[in-house]
């Protein structure tokens, strides 16, 4: 029988009387890979914190860890080394059950710890103006790593997750995928016996993320890791996935094989009906010849745009596509104000004056900011705030507080929320959320400024097809009823055929074809539809 390694007995969760978990029991043996699938808000964040021991402690019930302790140096091993050799300091491993949650660990919590590794959604944790392999320093610097063999052993982690010919690049110059890899180089160098990853590649297009999972896969492998892996994606959990459970309103409702389990998830999803035709209004922007170069050390000058011209028209869906690193992000990030070209015109229409934003001043750039949204990949809460106070005193949205309840509530149902549960969560913290829940409320915090032109990097990154849906009829919705124009950035194919009015695709910097989405998608090539 395979020895166990965590085992979770009757574990509940409650915020502000409100269960999010409830009697949650399962066992993970050594070197298993679990997915936990459910929909956003089902509780799957929840339970991923409560077994890596962070944040809040439980309601009730236990985390129990099987470990075997050196009582010598302090390092711990999975049971089954138990009466061997420490790999450190050579005393003498010892059987141990600890449990995380409990009154007295005397210690052990952060041991335990210490033996284990998350990876987040959407959040890279990488010290961006740092190289590649300076991050990976970083991280043996955190776990006292010999300084004399880090280099060798930062260079054999960048190896393993295949970046080698990223090792001297600024982390912030990467592509979401390439940064996801160097997460996971940082993981990797704590040797953990387990790793958390929750929604690892939800953000990245499918091709990058394949990549990724089977890195996962290979280095459980190669490291004797368990790992458990939460997702919206029932592809996802069945690549990666040993063994599955379902979570639905924080219950455990299946368990077993992936297959099996993701039949369950699949049972209740509809499509929602689709939206007729939309008249579209005049020109809102215009790109003439946009250029971004950066200065590379091992490239030399890189076209992240490259001469992109396009336009786009009120209340229309633009989308742009491509593999990562094809130059979605820093197109949005010039159409936003957030990124200055190197050359060329992006016009946008603010009344009845066309402003160039590649044009510094208050009358120019600093003019058309105001009434551009961006909802980024990497999107951040203030996690000390209220959802209400993010979307109103935190960005400057000075409401009587009658107003700012109302006004809150019409723009959380806009990002996809039921006005009940709109009203359930104003009170609540970003953490108290699912992170399915805290990007509609990001979404929200984008609306709630009344933008003429929002644009959304990657919106359905981590979500599952219903909550994809529940995004879709938002934007929709926006566009019927705030005359709202919206610029899609995103891999999700799906989504985009779905959504989208007209699509740019875009590789190695350019633009290489624009029309109608259903005429661009059958141009795209079968790599790409993988991508």
């Amino acid at each position: 029988m395979t020895t166990p390694f965590l085992s979770v007995d009757h574990l509940c969760m409650e915020f502000e009387g409100k269960k999010v978990l409830n009697n949650i029991s399962f066992e993970i043996p050594e070197g298993e890979i679990i997915g936990v699938i459910g929909r956003s808000g089902a509780g799957k964040s929840v339970l991923l914190h409560l077994l890596r021991g962070v944040e809040q402690p439980p309601t009730s019930g236990s985390v129990i860890y099987h470990l075997s302790a050196c009582n010598t140096c302090n390092h711990m091993e999975v049971q089954s080394r138990a009466g061997n050799c420490c790999p450190l300091c050579g005393g003498i491993l010892i059987a141990t059950d600890v449990d995380l949650w409990g009154e007295k660990t005397d210690g052990m919590k952060s041991r335990v710890m210490n033996r284990t590794a998350i990876m987040f959604q959407r959040t890279f944790a990488l010290y961006g103006d740092d190289r590649v392999i300076e991050n990976v320093l970083h991280a043996l610097d955190d776990i006292r790593y010999p300084q004399e063999h880090a280099i060798n052993r930062a260079a054999d982690l960048i190896d393993q997750v295949r970046l080698s010919h990223r090792m001297m690049h600024i982390a912030r110059d990467l592509s979401g995928g390439e940064k996801q890899r160097v997460v996971l180089a940082r993981q990797l160098a704590k040797n953990p016996s387990m790793l958390f990853a929750d929604e690892p590649t939800g953000t990245l297009d499918p091709q990058t993320a394949r990549l990724v999972h089977g890195m996962l896969i290979e280095a459980a492998k190669k490291n004797t890791m368990g790992m458990v892996v939460t997702s919206h994606f029932s592809q996802v959990i069945e690549d990666m996935a040993n063994r599955a459970l379902l979570l639905v309103d924080g219950e455990i409702t299946s368990i077993g094989s992936p297959k099996t389990v993701i039949r369950a998830f699949a049972k209740d999803y509809h499509e929602i009906d689709e939206s007729g035709p939309v008249e579209l209004g005049e020109k809102i922007l215009s790109a003439r010849d946009v250029t971004k170069r950066y200065i590379s050390v091992d490239r030399g000058v890189v076209k992240a745009v490259n001469m992109v011209t396009f336009d786009v028209s009120k209340k229309e869906i633009f989308g742009i596509i491509g593999k990562s690193g094809a130059g979605k992000t820093t197109l949005s990030g010039i159409i936003s104000g957030i990124i200055e070209p190197t050359s060329g015109e992006m016009n946008i229409l603010i009344g009845d004056d066309w402003v160039d934003m590649t044009k510094p001043g208050i009358d120019q750039r600093g003019r058309a900011k105001e009434y551009i949204g961006l909802l980024h990949q990497e999107y951040d809460l203030f996690p000390h705030r209220t959802v209400i106070d993010n979307l109103t005193d935190s960005i400057g949205l000075d409401f009587p507080k009658e107003l700012a309840i109302r006004k809150a509530v019409v723009t959380l149902r806009m990002a996809g929320f039921s006005e009940e549960k709109a009203k359930e969560i104003l009170n609540r913290f970003p953490g108290e959320l699912s992170d399915g829940e805290r990007h509609r409320v990001a979404l929200a915090q984008v609306l709630i400024r009344e933008p003429r032109l929002v644009i959304l990097d990657e919106p359905t990154g981590t979500m599952d097809p219903i909550t994809k849906q529940d995004v879709k009829h938002s934007i929709l919705n926006a566009r019927d009823e705030m005359d709202e124009t919206f610029i899609v950035v995103s891999h999700d194919m799906d989504f985009v055929k779905d959504v989208c009015d007209r699509v740019a695709l875009m590789r190695g910097g350019k633009i290489i074809d624009i029309g109608p989405t259903a005429q661009i998608l059958a141009q795209v090539t079968e790599d790409e539809k993988r991508d």
